[in-house]
């Protein structure tokens, strides 16, 4: 009787250490089993794959094709459009409510922090309290002189008072041959340095950035601080298109609630790239902390995204025309010699009018160019990795403009049908915005 109790205890006993990892062996450490990344809100997967990367047609400036190169990228999500005036104001209302907070609580309004208790007040690190509402229409003296320096003297909004501060790592530096960090050892060489640039903001509200020069002894010497004014150029819509009458535009186009689901444009490559940073951190305080940081796109990336899995397909829709079997325009862009209406457009329009390509992608040809991550260089394809391809170099202050190319892709309204074509690629300063140019992020897979 007791026999038959025990047997079935000293069986499973027997199955539990047998399912248990074995003492004294190399298991490794961790969470074990499969994981699977949740989609992020808004982005398209694009499965890994092989593409022949590179313009189909001949160039309509040089006598020669581009070249062309057999290129494998890994899997990554993207935007399934382009980033809208109304996502982009998201930005802009933070760092706009950022800074009222801060001008509240330097006032002595520290009801509008995070407390700690028992704590004294900190008034160099403190915490906002997002949920705490801002008392935009107070009629208390003491509050509306704290918000005053985000208005002019008539009352009106001050956008040059939106900067954002950011941060990253130049790598660019630490890879140079003379700083290489001996691992064996774990320092880096003696006399090692690196070329950064700083940002400051001066008594009239100006930004300023400069290189500067600091000895290479641990990873946080490679920061590079940055400051950027967040909200668009809208006067780009008059300055770009001299003798042109498009004040509606330069007045309403990124104010104005009938446009909130346009592309944004009058964005530079440096605001793009700083919003790209502002959406990790606010992914990152929000949601999951342990999610790959937003981005802008490699070329390699974008061009692979737009073909959508037709690898040699001159346009994202798949045939080499820029319209359909019925005649109708599969884009917004300048049609014929500049009847802007016949493609049911004439300067932007909203996203997602026109099919998707074969990812789930809008408007990857035609509506707005788009900013790569990508400095732009005339040798193109044959100096890039065949492996998840990058020419990425993170201009600094003191370099000269030349360096300071950014590979734009994609087309616009304005662009005849060539530059829509996947594999065309043109360049702008990183410094430039444009009427015609705007941008979507894209963040690693995790896995495979």
């Amino acid at each position: 009787m007791k026999l038959t109790k025990i047997l079935p205890i000293i069986l499973l006993t027997t199955v539990v250490a047998s399912c248990s990892k074995p003492s004294g062996e190399l298991v490794g450490v961790g969470t074990y089993g499969d994981f699977k990344e949740a989609a992020p809100y808004g982005m398209v997967f694009i499965k890994k794959g092989a593409f022949m990367m590179g313009n189909n047609t001949q160039s309509a400036i040089f006598d020669q094709p581009d070249d062309q190169k057999m290129v494998t990228v890994d899997a990554f999500w993207m935007d399934e459009t382009e980033i809208t005036n109304s996502e982009y104001k998201q930005f802009v209302v933070w760092v706009r409510d950022s800074i009222a907070y801060k001008l509240l609580v330097d006032a002595g309004f520290t009801e509008y922090a995070v407390q700690p208790k028992y704590e004294d007040f900190d008034e160099e690190n403190y915490v906002i309290d997002w949920k705490k509402k801002i008392p935009w229409n107070s009629v208390d003296e003491d509050i509306k002189e704290a918000l005053s320096p985000l208005y002019y003297s008539d009352g009106t909004f001050n956008t040059n008072r939106l900067h954002y501060s950011y941060s990253w790592k130049n790598y660019d530096e630490a890879a140079l041959a003379r700083n290489r960090f001996d691992v064996s050892r774990g320092r880096y060489p003696d006399g090692a340095k690196v070329h950064v640039d700083t940002a400051w903001v001066d008594e009239n509200n100006g930004i300023h950035v400069q290189t500067i020069e600091r000895q290479l002894t641990s990873p946080q010497d490679l920061v590079t601080q940055m400051i950027i004014n967040v909200y668009p150029d809208t006067m780009t819509w008059v300055r770009d298109f001299q003798y042109a009458y498009n004040e509606p535009m330069l007045l309403k186009y990124f104010s104005h609630v009938g446009f909130s689901e346009y592309p944004v444009v009058g964005v530079t490559w440096e605001q793009a790239y700083a919003f790209c940073k502002w959406r990790t951190h606010y992914m990152h305080s929000n949601g999951d902390p342990s999610t790959q940081f937003y981005r802008l796109p490699t070329e390699a990336e974008w061009e692979y995204a737009a073909r959508g899995g037709r690898k040699m397909a001159a346009y994202p829709w798949g045939n080499n025309y820029a319209r359909d079997s019925k005649g109708c325009f599969l884009a917004n862009f300048k049609p014929y010699r500049g009847s802007y209406p016949d493609d049911t457009g004439t300067t932007t329009m909203r996203v997602a009018q026109f099919r998707p390509n074969d990812f789930g992608l809008f408007d990857m040809a035609g509506n707005v160019s788009e900013w790569t991550i990508e400095a732009y260089s005339t040798a193109a394809n044959w100096a890039k990795s065949d492996l998840n391809p990058n020419h990425q170099y993170m201009a600094r202050q003191s370099d000269a403009n030349v360096l300071k190319r950014k590979v734009v892709k994609g087309g616009s309204w304005k662009d005849i049908s060539y530059y829509l074509q996947c594999g065309t690629r043109t360049y702008e300063y990183q410094y430039e915005s444009r009427p015609y140019i705007g941008f979507r992020c894209v963040r690693s897979h995790i896995g495979d």
